[in-house]
């Protein structure tokens, strides 16, 4: 594995992988010796929640991408808690671990290291779909991978994630809605927003303490 990684920048693991017990060690193993910028997600996070302390040990920047059902396997309790405070149980994780943490869902949160929260502005119910959650993790990989520190990352991906999103469901409606239509507007998305990238940011920070 370790030479499959030579000459990479940037990893991405879980999606797709699967429950079986090898292959679960397995993302535990990349995930403790690949020192790669990594996003972490789906069977990735599985995997992870078995033995969550092995984040501690990397030395290179970790995005982890959960939903809410994936959030509660990672802190060992239920869906209800992750729903009712997302914004704590995002910042804990994340400050625990030490570890950037995009809790997925409506107005997505990224939690940081340092306990800072940005809120998401884009988005719709109709990505709740398979597939449109790879498409993130894809999104933020390649962010990483170009050289962008995780923050940035992770915001960004995040917001251009959603935005295209709106404009899928803009065109088809969010009925129905699938990751290939979120594929399609990506490129346009990206030009416009490299070409409008100046002033004030998208986000706002949390100010709670």
């Amino acid at each position: 594995m370790k030479q499959a990684c030579e000459r990479k920048t940037a990893v991405a693991i879980g999606p797709g992988m699967g429950l079986e017990p090898s292959t679960q060690q397995l993302i535990r193993d990349v995930i403790s010796n690949i020192e790669l910028p990594m996003v972490i997600d789906a069977d990735g996070l599985n995997a992870l929640a078995a033995k969550p302390e092995i984040l501690l040990k990397r030395k290179v920047p970790t995005i982890l991408t959960p939903h809410p059902g994936e959030m509660a396997r990672l802190i060992g309790s239920d869906v209800g808690r992750v729903k009712t405070d997302r914004i704590g149980v995002a910042r804990e994780f994340a400050k625990q671990y030490g570890c950037y943490l995009v809790l997925k869902g409506a107005r997505s949160i990224i939690a940081t290291p340092e306990g800072h929260i940005y809120i998401n502005p884009t988005g719709n119910p109709g990505m709740a779909s398979g597939g449109t959650g790879d498409v993130l993790t894809g999104i933020i990989a390649g962010f990483l991978a170009e050289g962008m520190n995780p923050l940035e990352a992770a915001i960004a991906g995040v917001y251009i994630h959603g935005a295209c999103g709106d404009a899928a469901a803009m065109e088809y409606g969010e009925r129905g809605l699938l990751a290939r239509d979120m594929i399609a507007e990506l490129p346009r998305l990206l030009r416009e927003l490299e070409e409008e990238a100046v002033g004030k940011g998208p986000y706002d920070e949390d100010v709670e303490d």
